[in-house]
């Protein structure tokens, strides 16, 4: 068995997957399993229906996630690399505590949590920390919620919050009392519809190795999960002006940055800001690398009460 390179080492999908096994968990899969060129068992990633079993399939073989599904309009994650952002934030949480805290006395916030609630489900399932998902789209939500319904052991631990206003992140959401030990988010990468869309081609392209003038959405979504104005950049430097305002209530504010060239400019206004802490975490699957961007308000003597 040949691990998956750079997944994590706690990545419970570092090997290949065994489909009969996940067959087993969601048996329509099978009609999208075949055996590749070098004899293999796979799927076509270009199968929006294929990627959704396979999804649903992994989150019940390794989470004990039951009924999960999302409506066709919705983006479908890669579970592997989502599972390796939760790791990633273990480690970063243990740095304090020289070990990874686990259970109820973490609490996690994933902004834009989608109609998949891929973070909260792992996060839970793996470390047994409380997570509250947020959107700003009420249809994702309500999705999120009927994944729940059909898991109500997870209804008291993972919670829902509508966003009302997407010009913010954290206002609306966080009250004087909340405190929590982690935020993250997977922000829209692109800076308008046209290049999400563009995105969706060369992906489409890549993965059937043809020329097709017709993107296939199974890397879609909506509007919320795919651009906003200014991309990536504009929605994390705008993450990072308002953190500020909530430094005394989030442990460690995290997000996904995909392009590296941004790095430098969110450094620049984190040091404006002064962030106490700031540490960039490498991650890569196979030839996709991204990085987690990571900044902290909490002097290192202070963190550990946090964990109290």
């Amino acid at each position: 068995m040949v691990e998956k390179s750079g997944l994590h080492t706690r990545n419970l999908h570092k090997n290949p997957y065994d489909f009969e096994e996940l067959i087993s968990c969601v048996p329509e899969l099978k009609h999208y399993v075949f055996k590749n060129t070098y004899g293999s068992l796979t799927i076509n990633f270009s199968i929006p229906k294929a990627v959704k079993l396979l999804n649903k399939a992994l989150l019940e073989h390794f989470y004990n996630v039951k009924n999960w599904d999302i409506p066709d309009e919705n983006l479908c994650p890669p579970i592997p690399g989502r599972a390796d952002y939760i790791h990633n934030i273990a480690d970063l949480l243990a740095e304090n505590l020289r070990e990874i805290p686990v259970g109820l006395s973490v609490k996690g916030l994933d902004i834009g949590t989608g109609a998949n609630l891929v973070y909260p489900l792992i996060a839970h399932q793996s470390y047994g920390w409380q997570m509250l998902g947020t959107d700003i789209n009420q249809k994702s939500l309500d999705n999120a919620h009927k994944i729940l319904v059909g898991n109500s052991d997870l209804l008291k631990d993972i919670q829902l919050k509508f966003q009302p206003d997407s010009n913010f992140i954290f206002k609306n959401i966080l009250n004087s009392e909340d405190r929590f030990t982690f935020s993250m988010c997977n922000p829209p990468f692109h800076d308008s519809e046209e290049s999400a869309m563009k995105g969706n081609l060369r992906k489409t392209k890549n993965l059937k190795k043809s020329k097709t003038q017709k993107p296939n959405l199974n890397f879609s979504g909506q509007q919320s999960e795919l651009w906003c104005e200014g991309g990536e950049l504009a929605f994390i430097s705008k993450m990072i002006e308002e953190s500020a305002s909530y430094s005394s209530q989030i442990l460690w504010f995290t997000c996904l940055v995909s392009k590296k060239e941004n790095l430098f400019k969110l450094n620049s206004l984190l040091k404006k800001f002064k962030a106490f802490e700031v540490k960039t975490i490498d991650m890569a699957q196979g030839q996709k690398v991204s990085r987690i961007l990571a900044w902290s308000f909490v002097p290192p003597q202070e963190r550990r009460i946090w964990f109290k």
